[in-house]
């Protein structure tokens, strides 16, 4: 069963984020909040702890797992290369609703899923988690519900779909924006919109007008 932290309250918030990234050290699940809706997260240099959370989905291989960064400068050491394309997303939409997928660097010791020399990355707008990737590095996470269901908007939730296969929930209040994240591949000749999410084409455009969808 796992360990449920009211981060609503500083002592009960600080113990909570201890907790949480001692479970990540550990190769376990931790269910937290996002500025999207609540996920699962894993350690993302950890293949079995990757494919806990997988499993606990109920989820494949072939849709490979988002990670999620504290900082922006995190993403140099992750990457192969960061196109002018992105740099320019990166620098409008972040942090917030905006993943990003690109070569990732070939001496990274990570397994993902099928990404085929990718990774979606995205630097969330949410405090509590950005403080735990301050503490923890990159994160492997996805919507915290079973593949199929629909993903999860408040620590209950979230507990309910997966808090059996989680060490530790961080619960932050419910999350009002239910919308996903909006994907964009930057690995191509032009900037592709893979999913429309929190950030509509249209002002992805007024940034980088090349966009396709």
């Amino acid at each position: 069963m796992a360990e449920f932290y009211d981060c609503s309250d500083p002592e009960t918030r600080a113990a909570g984020l201890h907790a949480a990234a001692e479970a990540i050290t550990r190769g376990e699940l931790v269910l937290l909040p996002t500025d999207t809706v609540y996920g699962v997260a894993a350690d993302a240099f950890s293949p079995a702890a990757v494919a806990r959370l997988l499993a606990a989905k109920n989820r494949g291989r072939a849709m490979p797992v988002p990670v999620l960064i504290g900082e922006a400068s995190t993403l140099a050491g992750l990457v192969l290369q960061m196109p002018e394309v992105a740099t320019r997303l990166a620098q409008k939409f972040w942090p917030g609703g905006l993943t990003l997928v690109l070569e990732h660097a070939p001496s990274l010791a990570w397994d993902l899923g099928d990404a085929e020399g990718t990774v979606a990355v995205r630097l969330p707008g949410d405090e509590l988690t950005r403080d735990l990737l301050r503490r923890t590095g990159p994160l492997a996470v996805s919507s915290a519900n079973r593949s199929g269901r629909p993903a999860a908007t408040s620590a209950q939730q979230a507990d309910m779909q997966l808090g059996a296969h989680a060490a530790v929930v961080l619960d932050d209040g419910p999350r009002t924006n239910s919308a996903a994240s909006t994907i964009v591949d930057c690995t191509g000749p032009a900037p592709r919109v893979l999913r429309v999410g929190a950030i509509p084409v249209e002002r992805l455009r007024e940034v980088v007008p090349e966009v396709t969808d």
